[in-house]
């Protein structure tokens, strides 16, 4: 019901917006450097080939590696330890504002020259976050009880998500801006969009491997079945 309400409700609104809303023909369009699919790919091509452009592809593509278990794999292991989703869920309502709050507070660090200061002074702090939610899960059944988890628990846990993400945006916002800040302004949303997806990938990957990694990685015990590890899927079935 939730997802039919906020389905009608977009398709309405961007329907309205295509019908009622006038373009200004007044407004000349700025020189465009592209004509179609094609020069847009070939001018692509020209801009990756770059040597800053594939220097900061390669540290773009690598530098959340080190978050990506942290980011990934927390949620799912506070669910194994018993935190209910449902609780988790709820959790992530006080992160609304403030991740509304945080792109304009963070922007103004960013407007300067040196935009990717703001990444770099951000990251210790975001990998030492990664040892905050290890702790988290390594505490969870520590201070679980039959009526489920106490009241501080889940303080700590919304503090802990809170810092890390003013960590997470002062990052993101700082890779935005810089992106924004290097982009030629004739093909400005190409450019934008190709170091964009970048970014984007450099997030996804190692979230993907991260959460791949999770079972070989696992330390299992078999109970009463001397001599298997259960390190594989058939030998915990056994």
């Amino acid at each position: 019901d939730f997802l039919f309400f906020w389905g009608a409700v977009f398709l309405v609104t961007t329907t309205l917006v295509a019908f009622l809303k006038k373009e200004n023909e007044e407004l000349i369009p700025a020189k465009e450097e592209t004509k179609g699919i094609t020069d847009t790919y070939r001018l692509l091509f020209s801009i990756i080939k770059m040597p800053a452009v594939l220097t900061f592809c390669l540290l773009i593509l690598t530098s959340k590696i080190g978050f990506s278990a942290a980011d990934a794999v927390t949620g799912l292991k506070l669910v194994e330890e018993g935190v209910p989703k449902e609780h988790l869920a709820l959790l992530a309502v006080p992160m609304v504002p403030l991740q509304i709050i945080l792109p304009l507070v963070i922007s103004k660090y960013t407007a300067g020259p040196q935009p990717l200061n703001t990444f770099y002074k951000a990251m210790p702090y975001r990998l030492l976050f990664g040892l905050e939610f290890a702790f988290l899960v390594w505490w969870a059944p520590k201070v679980k009880h039959e009526g489920g988890f106490p009241v501080y628990y889940y303080a700590v846990v919304v503090l802990s998500y809170a810092l890390h993400q003013v960590t997470l945006y002062s990052m993101y916002v700082a890779v935005m801006a810089f992106n924004a800040k290097v982009s030629d302004p004739l093909i400005g949303g190409t450019y934008m969009t190709l170091l964009n997806t970048v970014s984007n990938l450099g997030g996804n990957w190692p979230s993907t491997v991260a959460l791949w990694l999770v079972d070989p990685l696992t330390v299992k015990e078999c109970a009463g079945a001397q001599g298997h590890t259960c390190a594989t899927a058939a030998a915990t079935e056994v």
